[in-house]
């Protein structure tokens, strides 16, 4: 079929995002509902996939494989995180939002940004006219995709139970995936966009490298913005004067999965810089938490 409004699908891409997000945006002013708020994010990245494979036609193993893989993610984590809000009722990020449309109308633009940013590598794999043969760059991001998507997925079902249990009412959660990483389920959704990139790398010329963005911007949204910052602060406030708190805290890694033993012993130089155990983490502790 070929190419619609540009051969790189960025503007059809950012218009069907733009409308697909508005649609929900509406719903949500109206109603009041913010039940579907993290399902429209992830079926969006389906929906990218889907259109940008389908309109290109061409159908190479490659823009195959790494559809698929952003179906299979976008399938996983939409439903999860669906069943979830269904489960535990109002989004409490909300909470300030519902009641004013110019903080939700910049949640939902940002929801746009996210979404068109991280699928750049899909969206140019998919919009590409090259096709060299298979690459061990392909097998290494596959690979990181695999490693990442059932990190993201344990680390989200053991956190699930653990706070389904009446036993940890008042804890946080350290079992499982969770005494190894404070955030393993970032870490895991981190790796396999990473690795996504990595399988695109083969078809990449030029000013296609820029779709480095997406990983990238996903990475500081996480580390800096809407994801380990916010729980780390809600983390902070419930349990900051709870010294066992402090002492996980102290000897757990932020992001990446080590064992405590190792991370608990490591220079705090080295713990900000390469394991990214940034001071931000600890601003909400009454005394603070040393590194």
């Amino acid at each position: 079929m070929g190419t619609v409004i540009d051969s790189h699908f960025l503007a059809l891409t950012a218009i069907v995002t733009v409308g697909y997000q508005f649609f929900f945006f509406v719903i949500t002013a109206l109603l009041k509902f913010d039940k579907v708020t993290d399902f429209a994010g992830s079926t969006n990245f389906i929906i990218l996939a889907v259109l940008t494979l389908v309109v290109k036609g061409s159908y190479y193993f490659r823009q195959v494989v790494l559809s698929l893989l952003v179906i299979v993610w976008g399938l996983r984590l939409g439903l999860f995180l669906l069943m979830r809000i269904l489960q535990w009722g109002e989004d409490r990020r909300f909470d300030e939002m519902r009641s004013n449309l110019g903080k939700l109308a910049v949640f939902w633009i940002f929801q746009a940004v996210w979404v068109w940013t991280v699928i750049l590598p899909v969206t140019i794999v998919n919009a590409s006219n090259r096709d060299p043969s298979l690459k061990a760059a392909d097998v290494i991001g596959w690979v990181m995709w695999f490693i990442g998507i059932l990190i993201e997925a344990t680390a989200d079902q053991q956190k699930l139970s653990f706070k389904n249990s009446p036993d940890s009412r008042g804890k946080w959660c350290n079992v499982g995936l969770w005494k190894y990483s404070r955030h393993p389920n970032y870490f895991g959704e981190i790796l396999l966009w990473w690795g996504i990139f990595v399988a695109a790398t083969p078809i990449l010329e030029g000013a296609d490298w820029l779709v480095i963005l997406g990983p990238i911007f996903l990475t500081l949204l996480l580390l800096f913005l809407s994801g380990i910052p916010l729980l780390e602060e809600s983390g902070n406030k419930k349990f900051g004067n709870v010294p066992e708190y402090r002492a996980y805290k102290n000897t757990t890694s932020p992001l990446i999965p080590l064992p405590t033993s190792v991370y608990g012993n490591l220079p705090s130089g080295f713990k900000t810089i390469v394991l990214f155990e940034f001071p931000l983490y600890n601003r909400s502790l009454a005394d603070g938490v040393s590194n």
